[in-house]
């Protein structure tokens, strides 16, 4: 992985090879943290990188500092800034990943949230595909089962939680698959090692809501809106049961790291006809107009830098 030159660190912005922590932070003991994914497009037309939905992005990741008690005085547009700030000092002429993380800063040995210092560090890298294999992945069904609300906030990026993404994702790629979807206790269908499903049956788009202890995502909002504007497809929010994804007739993945992908295969059998079906297809070429800038409709979602 390519290396930033510049982190935003104890409140400015200085070279990435001088922002460290101890061994003995509590973020790094005990997974006291939260984080946020955020996407910076190329536009090569235009010679601009262009930022999706920042404000949406830094409004769930406060969500998530107050699940965790954490405190950082910040607002939506004070994080924007500072990102702003962090990207023209590291100009970047290709796609990017920005990575704003909040974390309890004591050195300290004790489980707890409440007493310790709060700190906040942001930086950026290039970054490409998430998964390679994009237009035709093979996922499995995880023998892990996704984490509880009542355990760990699910609608919250806790870094501690991805823990329970990591093996998910290890198992599966071990077992020769690309990722793998996760059940909840109750037996439905959540999301993947760290992304949101659509399933596209009986002509209807349908989705996991909120309370399958899926993350909130930023994408999956997105695709939602692009569909039902776009496509005027009905956008239906429910459970769904581990043998629907067997029969339906197109699966996609959708995040930040992910973007828009395609799962032509589920446990060794084939999604509809076992190639990328044309909302996905469709879906995936109105998203990568949007995130460039390329399309006016949604230009309020892009930050110029």
């Amino acid at each position: 992985m390519d290396l930033p030159r510049y982190a935003y660190f104890h409140g400015k912005i200085i070279p990435y090879s001088e922002a460290k922590i101890g061994v003995a932070t509590h973020g790094l003991n005990y997974g006291t943290g939260v984080f946020g994914g955020i996407r910076g497009y190329w536009n090569e037309e235009k010679k601009k990188v262009y930022v999706f939905r920042p404000l949406d992005h830094f409004r769930r990741f406060l969500n998530s500092c107050r699940l965790m008690c954490i405190d950082l005085d910040q607002t939506p547009e004070s994080l924007t800034q500072i990102l702003l700030d962090l990207l023209h000092s590291d100009v970047y002429q290709q796609d990017i990943y920005i990575r704003p993380l909040a974390y309890k800063a004591d050195e300290s040995i004790g489980v707890k949230l409440h007493g310790l210092i709060d700190d906040f560090t942001m930086f950026a890298i290039p970054f490409g595909m998430y998964i390679k294999n994009d237009t035709s992945a093979h996922f499995t069904v995880s023998s892990w089962r996704r984490v509880d609300d009542n355990m760990i906030p699910a609608r919250g990026k806790i870094t501690g939680a991805y823990a329970n993404s990591a093996l998910i994702k290890t198992d599966a790629v071990r077992a020769g698959f690309d990722d793998a979807l996760v059940l909840t206790q109750e037996g439905h269908i959540s999301e993947g090692s760290a992304m949101n499903i659509f399933m596209m049956r009986n002509g209807s788009l349908i989705t996991p809501p909120a309370t399958e202890n899926i993350l909130e995502g930023i994408t999956r909002r997105t695709i939602i809106e692009l569909a039902e504007n776009e496509l005027h497809l009905k956008v239906v929010e429910r459970p769904i049961d581990r043998t629907e994804i067997y029969i339906c007739d197109e699966i996609f993945m959708t995040g930040t790291a992910v973007q828009v992908t395609v799962v032509t295969q589920i446990d060794h059998r084939p999604v509809g006809n076992g190639v990328m079906g044309p909302v996905a297809g469709e879906l995936r070429r109105l998203f990568a107009d949007v995130v460039r800038a390329k399309n006016p409709r949604y230009a309020h979602w892009n930050l110029e830098i």
